[in-house]
Parts: structure tokens; sequence; C-alpha cells
């Protein structure tokens, strides 16, 4: 009995720290605009049947955030290889892009490329850095806070037991 409350402990305190992890990194988020949506707009805009059309290592560009960038110059350059910037040549990449979890570095790099607007029609939502369900919660933080917990209960078994 004294083990099951101390796991339940454990899950509750790690359900508060996560919750408060998501909300600092929400207001993080906000602070650093991370999705670049502060960036000047060049006034060019261009329909993502354009970007489609450079879609190669001589001539590529992807969206990413609604903002169409030309990375044809930096194809060599990119620190994961070449082969995931042909994956996405040409395409609305932004889930790509957050996927892999780029420095805000790697962000500022990204806006030397920019050459233009996704024309209205074309437009999607803010990629989200993490899944929210119906109610605007967010299933990765709770299934981190899960996963900690679990890991956390398994190392008292194994490594507290000893006595």
């Amino acid at each position: 009995a004294v083990v099951s409350t101390q796991s339940t402990g454990i899950t509750n305190n790690l359900s508060t720290m996560s919750a408060e992890q998501e909300t600092k990194s929400e207001s993080f988020a906000k602070d650093l605009d991370v999705t670049m949506e502060g960036q000047e707009s060049s006034g060019k805009v261009y329909r993502l049947e354009e970007v489609a059309q450079h879609n190669h290592a001589q001539d590529m560009w992807m969206a990413i955030h609604n903002k169409v960038y030309d990375v044809t110059k930096f194809i060599e350059e990119h620190p994961g290889g070449e082969e995931v910037l042909v994956e996405n040549a040409g395409m609305e990449a932004t889930y790509a892009f957050e996927d892999v979890g780029h420095s805000l570095d790697a962000r500022d790099l990204l806006a030397q490329y920019y050459i233009g607007d996704v024309h209205d029609d074309d437009r999607t939502e803010k990629a989200a850095t993490t899944e929210t369900d119906e109610k605007g919660g967010s299933s990765t933080g709770l299934l981190m806070g899960l996963a900690v917990a679990v890991v956390a209960a398994g190392a008292f078994f194994m490594f507290g037991n000893r006595t």
C-alpha cells in the first residue's frame, strides 16, 4: 500500500510538473515567435502549385509556416544532410521542420532564405509543436508525463527496494 501511495504521489507531481512545463513552453514559444510570424513580408505571394515546381537540388523551395523559402544554396550546408531537404522539396514542410525540433539559430538562419508568403487560399493553420485534443489540452504533454511516471516507478521498484 505504501508503494502504491508513493507511485500515485509521483504521478500527481509529474502531472503538475508537466502542466507547468506546457504553460512555460507555450509562453516561451509566443515570446520567441518560433512560428516566424514576425518575419517582415517581402510583398511577394506564391501559390503552393508554384512552390511545387521548385522541387530538386538545383532549384529548391519549400513552405514553412506559410512563408516560402528558396533553400537551394543551403542544401550542401544543411546539418541534417541533403536527403531530408530533397524529400520535402517543393512542399508545405512545416510539420517536417517542426518535427525535427530546429533550434532558434536554425530558425534565424532560415530567415535569410525567405522569398515570400504563401497565398491566402493555400495557407495552412500554424503547425503546433504539440498536438492538442478537442478541449485544447496537450496530449503530448500528458503522454510525456505518463512515460516519466512509468520510468520513475520502474526505477523505484528496481533500485529503491534494496535494503
